[in-house]
């Protein structure tokens, strides 16, 4: 197992608790052997008051990081809602909201810097933003590609990385429009992040996925972990609708061909961590979030149970293609327990 390329398992804990408290997304993770997760929704203080991360207070932050402590648990990634907003003032039917550019800097994506610092993570996960509904993704790369230059730029001047999430139904929502707009914005700091449920989940087959994926190989900075099962029942429309999120499914269950990936991967994994070194980043990341009971716009919930399955069923599958990971071990909870 030494020789082999290595990845650094992590998760979206707030996936694995029923009620989103931190106790029990901390317990979730220590129990299925992770020690990494990307905060999004989560109760800190344990009084039925669910809150994304970025808009906790100073003291809820130190509280949160006292269970991290308490845990043994780092932090991956901000899992930020940054670019989740339209790209144009325009009504297109959707709820989406429209915020100012320059307001948007100022607001979402400092508090997003603020919480990264403060959790002490380089990496802040992010989007491209809604294109007006019924045009062309390809139609906005140029405007998408500016605004998200601004960003990567305000995240870079504190030390940070931004990552570009692949996501229907935004401008980079597949793996030659993501690898175009990493293309123009032509920034170190930035990188991309595949996700091959989220291609799949637009009725595209694991051989469609797999070229999707390759071709963001070369900007690629972590990845998300979920597949999805094609229902022929629905007819494509152009758009991932709520009745497409429920069709997720353990990581060797779908269409997204995690096989075929992985195994690639496993060539492309010490070119890529090389280039994520220099950044400061200690690896690459495959983080599951795997939405078992349901998927949405701004997350998706599996449960503990599911979680438990969706994470046994990725390292199975790393281990087929011959890809390390790192689980809790003996040693490690003596350590943390000061034996």
């Amino acid at each position: 197992m030494g020789n082999q390329p290595s990845v650094l398992l992590s998760a979206f804990a707030d996936e694995a608790a029923n009620h989103r408290t931190a106790l029990e997304q901390m317990t979730a993770l220590a129990a299925i052997g992770l020690r990494r997760y990307s905060p999004r929704f989560i109760d800190v203080l344990g009084n039925g008051q669910v809150e994304h991360v970025v808009d906790l207070t100073d003291d809820k932050l130190d509280r949160l990081k006292r269970f991290h402590a308490e845990y043994g648990v780092s932090v991956t990634s901000i899992g930020a809602r940054v670019g989740k907003v339209k790209l144009l003032d325009q009504e297109d039917g959707s709820h989406n909201r429209y915020v100012p550019f320059r307001e948007y800097l100022h607001g979402e994506v400092a508090r997003t810097i603020r919480v990264a610092q403060a959790l002490e993570t380089k990496l802040v996960r992010g989007f491209s933003f809604y294109h007006p509904r019924g045009t062309k993704a390809a139609d906005h790369l140029g405007p998408a590609a500016d605004q998200i230059r601004g960003i990567t730029e305000a995240c870079a001047q504190q030390g940070l990385v931004f990552g570009l999430e692949i996501e229907p139904n935004l401008v980079g929502e597949t793996g030659p429009l993501l690898a175009e707009l990493a293309r123009r914005v032509d920034h170190p700091h930035l990188v991309l992040i595949f996700d091959g449920g989220n291609v799949a989940a637009q009725n595209k087959n694991p051989v469609q996925v797999f070229e999707e994926y390759r071709v963001t190989v070369p900007y690629l900075g972590w990845m998300h972990v979920k597949d999805y099962r094609i229902d022929p029942a629905l007819v494509w429309t152009g758009a991932v609708d709520e009745e497409r999120l429920k069709n997720f499914v353990p990581a060797n269950a779908g269409d997204a061909g995690h096989e075929l990936i992985f195994r690639d991967l496993r060539e492309q994994l010490p070119q890529i961590t090389a280039r994520l070194s220099r950044l400061g980043i200690p690896g690459f990341f495959l983080e599951a979030e795997p939405h078992l009971k349901g998927g949405g716009q701004f997350g998706g919930f599996s449960g503990p149970d599911g979680m438990g399955v969706a994470v046994r069923v990725l390292c199975s599958a790393l281990d087929y293609a011959g890809i390390s990971y790192d689980l809790r071990t003996f040693a490690d909870i003596r350590e943390l327990r000061g034996f």
